[in-house]
């Protein structure tokens, strides 16, 4: 809707596997000998078998003078971290990064090309479209010649408001960018109603990454709110305000967002599906929210028809009301002009992008830009990323690789199928259930079945502002035009090129771009071990986010509703808990824990799927025929394979960052939180009890 463009669903987000900037290497070339094989309890023999040979795993990476028993993460990727610098552009670096580094060459020449042929190509085409994005976001001079030529008239707009009635009118207008201001709004599955579409509403209008950053009195967050507030302030001077008026409008955008803060919910809390769905009537929505005027916006969005609405967070929608009817116009006018200006700084002259970067810095730790072509190709893969995703796919995703990925993912239904038969914690009556779920997952594998139409989109080469706010408003049409159609089963809410996978409840699918579905995730030279370890893993990890916390209150036809025993349920809340204990006992940096709550769906996620991936590993003749490949046998290779697909360097800043705002752990805990539980692994690598890889069985969690 007009207040944002059409984001996935809050659930798809929570349970992305993990974002850019995680972790990992891509496989090195072999070393010309292999390092020697982890010393197991059992005898060696008297005469060593010739070491043969195997492909993805990286030996060069790993420090064997590390005990794999005592820090597995070191141990597999010691001497790469060691050897391994950040780039200066990167806030971390690690297998994603490495993998979408990759992708981005194969990107970067199909957009490239694109630009040189989309005048000649045909108009209204996806070649021209794509081509004309990326030119005229890569002609760095025409937009700063350009200035704020094309910006004016944005702002212009929010400027002719003259009073609430004025306000409302623009907040209800769908081709009206605001940059995020306010709050979000979209069309999405009802939660309770899978079949069906609702008109949704969920709490934003924030800079900062969430309300903590706002309200915490500790020295690193008051450091940011600087940076924050020089950012505003050095911004609306390139607006053309003269220094005491900048600084007074950035100290109104701060007290402004801090209102809003004050009235969002935690991140913590925003993990609950029940809290955040509040179902109202129209007029009661407009009784309790009148500032907004509802029945309004939704003619203007053609949603007159909507008899109701999803409210995630009333209390906040209450504030915003409050705050349209008391904050003084020329303050919400000064509110929106920055959220405009600052969702579009790569569109304007280098100096607002600057600005941009140096406060960026604070919250990444990051010590140079990144290049324009990179940070344009993020902008096309968002504006139009399954037009040019349709020439990746081409170019980058073999039919085999789709085949194979389709029969892993078979195999680990069946080994999550066995183990929730053998669970001996669940009643009979829930796991008919859980199974009934677990067959009805839909899977997503590489890029969609049906692609997005564009061609109500226009694109020129005239301006990149232009052309990013017509992306945005199509972008808002498109998701409008669901409601009262439908449930639309083909649409996906990543791009092909994209190196993540996710669960979305309210479909109960299980999706897996392109992007991901190459090394060191998985390698078609690979062996059955390198593959289950790494693809096999996350495959795992988005079939157990239906059966996280979050996941496992969504039914199998993705309906928000309880299928579990009251006894199973608590028994699940229990085993959960163990592991939220366990994440919260760890530290990356001084005085900085993890927040095991936050956490907890990634946690069991990470648990569940690796799980779940070695169970159906074992089933492999490779795992049946126990031959060593590299001098490590099948399961050694397995657990490897998993550890070097999270290994990665991360700077303070950007950890700190992530504790904060992420849902998913420092990657060192997510390698070693799963093995730590997990027999088979001590097993493996020979691990005795007092080895500081092992848990007192005491203290262990296991679910599935």
């Amino acid at each position: 809707m007009s207040k944002a463009s059409h984001l996935p669903l809050a659930a798809v987000a929570a349970a992305a596997l993990a974002l850019a900037g995680c972790a990992g290497s891509k496989p090195a070339a072999m070393a010309a000998a292999p390092p020697a094989p982890p010393v197991l309890t059992t005898p060696a023999a008297p005469v060593p078998d010739p070491v043969v040979k195997g492909v993805g795993l990286d030996l060069t990476g790993m420090d064997t003078s590390v005990n794999p028993c005592d820090d597995f993460y070191h141990y597999t990727s010691g001497s790469w971290m060691k050897n391994t610098p950040i780039p200066a552009a990167e806030s971390g670096w690690g297998s994603f990064n490495i993998l979408a580094e990759h992708n981005n060459a194969t990107l970067r020449t199909i957009l490239d090309e694109s630009a040189q042929q989309a005048s000649t190509a045909a108009k209204g085409s996806n070649l021209q479209k794509v081509g004309d994005f990326y030119a005229a976001a890569m002609d760095s001079a025409a937009i700063n010649k350009a200035g704020l030529k094309y910006l004016q008239p944005h702002l212009a707009r929010i400027d002719a408001v003259k009073d609430l009635a004025g306000m409302q009118r623009l907040l209800a207008d769908p081709t009206v960018s605001l940059g995020g201001a306010w709050f979000n709004s979209y069309v999405s599955p009802d939660d309770k109603i899978s079949s069906q579409y609702a008109v949704q509403f969920g709490q934003g209008g924030l800079t900062l990454p969430n309300r903590d950053y706002y309200l915490d009195g500790d020295a690193r967050s008051k450091s940011i709110r600087a940076a924050y507030q020089t950012y505003l302030v050095n911004t609306f001077k390139l607006l053309g305000e003269f220094d005491a008026a900048a600084k007074a409008h950035a100290a109104t955008v701060m007290r402004m967002e801090t209102r809003l803060a004050k009235a969002s919910k935690k991140p913590v809390d925003l993990r609950d599906p029940y809290a955040n769905y509040n179902k109202l009537t129209v007029a009661q929505a407009n009784k309790a929210f009148p500032n907004l005027n509802l029945p309004l916006m939704l003619k203007a969005e053609g949603l007159g028809t909507a008899k109701e609405v999803i409210v995630g967070q009333p209390a906040f929608f209450k504030e915003v009301s409050a705050m349209l009817k008391a904050e003084p116009l020329l303050d919400q006018k000064t509110y929106l002009r920055w959220h405009l200006t600052s969702s579009l700084m790569g569109a304007l002259p280098q100096q607002f992008g600057d600005e941009q970067f140096r406060y960026s810095q604070v919250l990444s730790g990051a010590k140079q830009q990144q290049p324009r072509w990179k940070r344009m190709l993020r902008s096309t893969d968002g504006a139009l990323g399954e037009a040019f995703g349709q020439i990746y796919v081409e170019k980058a995703f073999s039919p085999a690789a789709k085949a194979r990925a389709k029969e892993m993912i078979e195999n680990l239904r069946t080994a999550y199928a066995e183990r929730i038969n053998a669970t001996d914690w669940m009643s009979a009556a829930t796991k008919v259930e859980a199974i009934k779920k677990l067959n009805a997952f839909a899977v997503k594998i590489g890029y969609p079945d049906k692609w997005k139409d564009y061609s109500a989109l226009t694109i020129t080469r005239t301006s990149y502002l232009n052309d990013v706010l017509a992306a945005r408003a199509w972008s808002t049409k498109d998701n409008l035009k669901k409601f009262g159609k439908p449930i639309d089963r083909t649409e996906w809410g990543m791009t092909p090129p994209t190196v993540n996978a996710y669960y979305n409840p309210g479909m109960n699918e299980i999706v897996f771009p392109a992007g991901i579905l190459q090394p060191p995730f998985y390698d078609p030279k690979a062996d059955d071990a390198v593959n289950y370890g790494g693809i096999g893993a996350v495959i795992g990890h988005e079939m157990t986010h239906g059966f996280d916390d979050q996941g496992r209150q969504y039914d199998a036809q993705g309906n928000l509703k309880d299928w579990w025993t009251k006894e199973d349920g608590e028994k699940f809340t229990a085993r959960a808990a163990v592991v939220g204990k366990q994440f919260d006992a760890y530290s990356p940096l001084d005085s900085v824990h993890v927040n095991g709550k936050l956490t907890m769906g990634e946690n069991l996620a990470d648990l569940g799927g690796l799980t779940i991936a070695y169970q159906a590993f074992e089933k492999t003749p490779q795992a049946k025929e126990q031959a060593k490949l590299d001098g490590f046998t099948p399961e050694q290779r397995f657990f490897l394979s998993w550890a070097q697909v999270w290994r990665s360097n991360m700077r303070p800043e950007a950890t700190r960052m992530r504790i904060l705002t992420d849902p998913h752990a420092p990657n060192q805990f997510r390698t070693i939180g799963p093995l730590q539980n997990m027999p088979e692994f001590y097993k493996a690598f020979g691990c005795q009890d007092n080895a500081k890889m092992v848990r007192a069985q005491a203290d262990r969690a296991k679910i599935w």
